[in-house]
């Protein structure tokens, strides 16, 4: 691993950390989390190619949507597990999302090495806010939510998944 892959390895997981335990120390977020959600599906994001996408078409739907980035080493090991989970979840229509705080040239790379099952979205630093907005006030990575069909927020992951403490909530809602 090249000397700047290891520092941005290593800001990642502070970051991280920071992230996780500014979001332990809040009460509430600043945004009603029903209004993140739609702001959240008003948004059109482009893809690692640049074709713009309305997120619109998930509305009425039971999503689970991840803010990740190439850098973020949680985020990067979860996504293979979130991968097959999308294929496993197909059957009873939930979607698994990805909202990139990355480039799209870094997005296309990762997505083509790893395969992902599911939309990749590039927010760039704008979705950072974003995801504050959903419930993430110290913008720590990987942030999931799992969002039901009504567009509420059921429950919110802030750190690297626990695929099967996710598949429980599912079965639970």
């Amino acid at each position: 691993m090249t000397k700047n892959r290891l520092l941005l390895a290593g800001m990642a997981f502070v970051f991280a950390a920071l992230g996780f335990f500014w979001n332990n120390k809040q009460n509430a977020p600043h945004t009603s989390q029903a209004a993140a959600v739609n702001h959240l599906l008003d948004q059109s994001l482009p893809d690692a190619n640049g074709k713009m996408h309305s997120l619109a078409q998930w509305k009425n739907k039971t999503l689970i949507v991840n803010f990740w980035a190439t850098w973020c080493p949680p985020c990067v090991e979860e996504m293979p597990e979130l991968s097959a989970l999308q294929t496993e979840l197909a059957p009873a229509k939930i979607q698994i999302i990805g909202i990139g705080i990355d480039s799209a040239a870094n997005i296309a790379e990762f997505a083509a090495k790893y395969k992902i099952d599911y939309p990749l979205y590039v927010g760039g630093m704008a979705a950072g806010e974003l995801s504050r907005q959903l419930g993430n006030p110290g913008g720590g990575l990987p942030f999931t939510l799992l969002i039901n069909a009504d567009g509420q927020v059921r429950k919110s992951y802030l750190g690297r998944l626990k695929i099967n403490e996710l598949r429980n909530d599912i079965k639970a809602m």
